[in-house]
């Protein structure tokens, strides 16, 4: 095994990522495989794959008129190169358009499919370590509860791989066949043009499919290996629906990650993972919890029900939620209180510093210790430009008060409940801003009598 990865190691490996088509089946303005599964384009997550699996080189082929997969390819991963297959003439073809890279390419050569966003790198790791042991191809097979439509894998008495038939090419002894071409191959070949070369269009479709490339093979004497993992793994996304089930089976798998790695989750299937959420150990998280993008949760973490996150860092010992939004940009220190109704957005919150209950906290900081009451807004939006609020360490801001931006509330100041505060506090002051209260006596019997008799003249009328 350690020979095996020293070979693995040292053999160089250029993955060829084929783009799919506009999806016409996603009814979408949306080029298939950039619509998103936790919050990350299909793309990006087989970016990804490739880039775990230790890609020497990355070719990204796509489609005439598809620069925005081009484009959101360089944004996953710069170093990739991208390029057009000029007519959609089938796989093989899509291959042919990446041969200067492959051309004077001697290593592993491994083919994965932009639209099948559920890889593992541990499951390419096993293809190579096939390649590594003699094969010159590998192909990754599943075994298929329903195997209608897929290409068909055809093995030996020692179990080689012999050929892939498509299922329009198949006979009906083929079709019975259950383990089925997944797409995804791996080469180990001294010419990798040589055999695409080889590759005929000579089939129901006129097309010159790369699954074809395993006949190529044997004829040059090569032997190809199968390599299985389970079909939700390579479920390929087509539509909506397909769409909707590759969420499902990413958010079952990262549950279970989280809950391998430490996290409790009280509903499992409530809570809702982006692609990059990072939990320390012994978070606690309650029912219908959703993380958007860039979110890092440290160790001893409570996050109570029914709370929406994203671009956030969230302190160890912090207590989120309930009913919580927390936005991009919010910071919270260790030990930090975000309650119920609370919206943090874009705001530094140190050590300690609390606001429990209905409160908007827009763009700025507060400091260690400091309470905001309830019902205070971070008043930050002119119409044109957002202005920061600083609440020093240990200050209280009562309840029901409006900070408006750009202010100072001083270290350890008070600010009066129903203030609206314009002007900086400086540090240990009070600071009101109200009307005088005003006392009529009797007013409110006279006024209930006034407007009763009102009410029974217009009832008359």
């Amino acid at each position: 095994h350690q020979r095996l990865r020293e070979i693995m190691t040292a053999t160089p490996l250029t993955i060829v990522v084929l783009g799919a088509g506009k999806g016409t089946r996603m009814k979408s303005d949306l080029p298939k495989v950039m619509h998103k599964i936790a919050g990350r384009p299909m793309l990006g997550h087989v970016l990804d794959v490739a880039a775990a699996t230790g890609a020497n080189q990355i070719a990204v082929v796509i489609g005439p008129n598809m620069d925005a997969v081009g484009v959101g390819a360089r944004a996953f991963s710069p170093q990739a190169q991208i390029f057009v297959q000029a007519e959609q003439l089938g796989t093989a073809d899509a291959v042919k358009a990446a041969l200067p890279v492959l051309k004077a390419f001697t290593g592993d050569v491994i083919v994965l499919y932009a639209d099948t966003p559920l890889l593992q790198p541990a499951t390419l790791e096993r293809l190579r370590k096939v390649l590594a042991e003699g094969a010159a191809a590998a192909v990754l097979g599943f075994e298929a509860a329903d195997p209608t439509g897929y290409g068909r894998l055809l093995t030996d008495a020692n179990g080689t791989l012999t050929a892939i038939r498509e299922e329009k090419d198949a006979t009906t002894a083929e079709r019975q066949i259950q383990i089925c071409n997944s797409g995804v191959m791996a080469f180990r070949v001294n010419d990798m043009a040589a055999v695409l070369a080889r590759i005929s269009n000579d089939n129901a479709k006129g097309e010159y499919y790369l699954t074809d490339a395993i006949e190529v093979i044997a004829t040059m004497g090569g032997r190809a290996a199968v390599v299985t993992c389970p079909e939700s793994e390579v479920l390929g996304v087509n539509d909506r629906g397909q769409l909707a089930e590759a969420e499902a089976i990413f958010q079952t798998r990262r549950r279970g990650e989280a809950m391998a790695a430490g996290a409790t989750l009280i509903a499992p299937e409530t809570v809702w993972f982006s692609h990059d959420t990072r939990l320390g150990r012994d978070v606690v998280i309650q029912p219908n919890v959703f993380f958007g993008p860039g979110v890092v949760v440290e160790d001893g973490v409570e996050i109570l029900a029914n709370c929406h996150i994203e671009g956030t860092h969230i302190g160890s010992g912090a207590r989120i939620g309930p009913f919580a939004r927390l936005r991009p940009g919010a910071q919270l220190g260790t030990g930090v209180h975000i309650g119920n109704f609370v919206e943090v957005k874009n705001v530094k919150m140190g050590q300690g510093a609390k606001a429990n209950h209905l409160a908007y906290l827009g763009d700025g900081s507060v400091g260690d210790r400091a309470n905001i009451g309830a019902g205070t807004i971070f008043c930050n939006y002119d119409g044109f430009f957002k202005h920061q609020t600083s609440v020093g360490k240990e200050a209280f801001v009562g309840s029901n008060s409006a900070l408006v931006a750009p202010v100072t509330i001083g270290d350890g100041a008070y600010v009066g409940s129903g203030s609206v505060i314009t002007k900086d506090v400086s540090a240990g002051s009070l600071a009101l801003e109200r009307s005088s209260q005003v006392e009529r006596p009797t007013w409110a019997e006279k006024f209930r009598l006034m407007m009763s008799k009102k009410k029974k003249a217009e009832a008359k009328t």
